[in-house]
């Protein structure tokens, strides 16, 4: 299961709530830690690593907003999303002053709360593997200067790719043996993710495939539902 190994703090106070929403998280293969009030959710979130934090904002002994502050100085990057029954502009503000990624009011729709839970991993994914600053690849026989934008073939004279081709193989070069997510590139190249979209990135794969067939231990699988992968064969 793709979300098995993602580990969530979850700090509800409402003990009903908490449980149905655990039991639900952990049903969509999440490993989830559920904490009943901030101090608790604190403690728990030092003794372990999280993908993802979700925080009601209303709680005894310390409130959402001072316990993502806290979060904050531990960890910078991991992903808080809050919940909360109130819907003032200025609690809202609070939230992401302090550093939310995003706000669920209350009640919500469980299955948005998936989506964003998804859409927030993906991003912080991306961010993570296409940050780096590698820019020259060794793919089979090829070699990418992806800040030039040349793909050489030995003994052949250097292709000049097109910006979303250079960005897409780059990106596949990266996952280089393993699934690059279909969302993912299309969040990271064509900001969007519909069907328009999806189509487009379709013809790309293609003249990629083109550009490859040169080395026949070199290909481009289509991963049906998920993504794609580049494998370069021994």
């Amino acid at each position: 299961m793709e979300n098995s190994n993602k580990k969530i703090l979850l700090v509800e106070d409402d003990p009903n709530f908490g449980i149905i929403l655990k039991d639900y998280l952990m049903l969509n293969d999440y490993d989830v830690v559920h904490a009943k009030n901030g101090m608790e959710g604190f403690e728990k979130f030092k003794k372990d690593d999280f993908d993802l934090c979700i925080l009601d904002v209303m709680m005894p002994y310390k409130d959402g907003f001072t316990l993502a502050k806290e979060i904050r100085e531990k960890n910078s990057e991991v992903p808080i999303v809050f919940l909360t029954a109130k819907t003032m502009k200025e609690d809202v503000l609070q939230g992401y002053k302090v550093g939310a990624d995003d706000y669920l009011n209350k009640p919500f729709d469980s299955e948005v709360l998936l989506m964003k839970i998804k859409a927030i991993m993906q991003r912080k994914a991306s961010d993570s593997v296409t940050d780096t600053k590698q820019f020259e690849f060794t793919i089979g026989q090829f070699k990418l200067n992806s800040k030039l934008r040349f793909l050489s073939f030995k003994g052949q004279d250097p292709v000049k790719l097109s910006p979303k081709e250079n960005e897409l193989l780059r990106l596949l070069a990266l996952y280089e043996n393993d699934l690059m997510p279909r969302e993912l590139a299309l969040t990271k190249i064509w900001r969007d993710d519909n069907y328009f979209t999806s189509r487009s990135m379709d013809v790309y794969i293609a003249k990629l495939r083109k550009y490859l067939k040169l080395d026949k231990k070199v290909e481009i699988l289509n991963i049906h539902g998920e993504g794609f992968r580049l494998v370069v064969n021994q």
